[in-house]
């Protein structure tokens, strides 16, 4: 029975040797810091304007683009000429048949022959009337009959001359000539047609002056002037082009107003091509450029942007911002709303960032301005 008093004696002494043992040697475990990112900003600018950059689309034509056919209706028997050939002035392209007039011709030839033959006996008859009636030898009926046939064969005599003029005329446009320098971009009938008057057999490009026809809205179209330089993109070139014509009216289709604008000599253009007028305007209207990164979806249409404030404690931390857009590039955008000159706002890396964090401007000039 001692022992067992004396075992239990032993052990409750061990178990507060322990728990003495324990408490003396709590440890503290440390509270892990949280990192506070690193985030790139800049301060705002107040702009009082900006430049509004458009682009108006047009098409390249040249100056001199025209259907080139007969004054005459007709057979097509040779064609000189064919799509893509180079043309001069006065040469000759295609021609008609001619065979129908160059009878009408042979018997004009001989009629007026003919009226030339009767008309030199009237001549000649009158002639020795006038002498015979002299002589009072001649009545006055058969003078005037003598006389009113040689005026009525002259009169003939010019008829005869007029269709003769005509045929050989006709003759002269069954022939179709280049009415200017260019290229031929088109032909639109084959050898053997009989084409219908003023039908275009070719489609003739002039080479001389290329021009850019481009439709604007009436209010820029106000702020032009002819023989203004502006600069117009056809492809990857921007070419100087010349307004050499400001449209008077509206086109009821576009309800633009179009723009003649001349091309440089030299321009390496075509016929069809795109052609964008680059029109910059300045537009009064208070606001900021930001970068477009430095812009993330709001409500109800709004934009916001993250700007770095300072709070009680000098620390730095974001607040959101609503904004509206009014203008962009590429790059940029142009904003107002709840922001002022100066804000710092953040520019990139939005996605990893919530309202009411802190965070550390990498800035120096921004950092101390917080």
């Amino acid at each position: 029975m001692k022992t067992a008093t004396r075992s239990l004696s032993a052990l409750s002494i061990v178990i507060s040797f322990l728990l003495l043992s324990g408490c003396g040697n709590d440890e503290t475990i440390p509270t892990p810091s949280v990192a506070v990112p690193n985030v790139i900003t800049q301060p705002l600018r107040f702009n009082s304007s900006y430049q509004h950059q458009q682009s108006y689309t047009g098409t390249v034509r040249s100056a001199d683009t025209t259907g080139v056919g007969f004054e005459l209706a007709g057979k097509l028997s040779d064609i000189i000429v064919d799509s893509g050939d180079t043309v001069i002035k006065g040469q000759k392209l295609a021609t008609l048949n001619t065979q129908l007039l160059e009878a009408e011709l042979q018997q004009l030839s001989a009629s007026l022959q003919q009226t030339q033959a009767d008309l030199d006996l009237a001549q000649s008859n009158l002639e020795r009337s006038i002498e015979l009636k002299k002589k009072q030898y001649v009545s006055e009926q058969q003078f005037d009959e003598t006389q009113q046939q040689v005026a009525s064969l002259l009169a003939n005599q010019k008829r005869l001359k007029a269709s003769l003029y005509a045929t050989e005329l006709k003759l002269e446009k069954s022939t179709l000539v280049a009415p200017f320098n260019g290229t031929i971009s088109k032909r639109h009938h084959n050898l053997g047609e009989v084409i219908a008057l003023g039908s275009p057999v070719f489609t003739l490009i002039g080479t001389n002056q290329q021009q850019a026809y481009i439709g604007v809205p009436h209010s820029v179209a106000q702020t032009l002037k002819s023989n203004q330089v502006v600069d117009i993109r056809i492809g990857d070139q921007t070419h100087k082009g010349l307004i050499a014509g400001i449209s008077a009216e509206i086109d009821p289709v576009t309800r633009t107003v179009q723009l003649r604008i001349d091309l440089p000599n030299n321009s390496q253009v075509i016929n069809g091509e795109i052609a964008y007028l680059e029109y910059q305007q300045q537009i009064a209207d208070a606001g900021y450029w930001v970068p477009i990164s430095s812009l993330t979806d709001g409500v109800r249409g709004l934009w916001n942007v993250f700007v770095v404030t300072k709070n009680e404690q000098g620390q730095a931390r974001i607040e959101r911002r609503d904004v509206d857009i009014l203008y962009t590039t590429e790059k940029q955008a142009y904003i107002n709303g709840a922001i002022q000159k100066d804000d710092v706002i953040i520019t990139q890396g939005l996605h990893k960032l919530v309202v009411g964090q802190r965070v550390n401007p990498t800035s120096e000039t921004v950092a101390r301005s917080l």
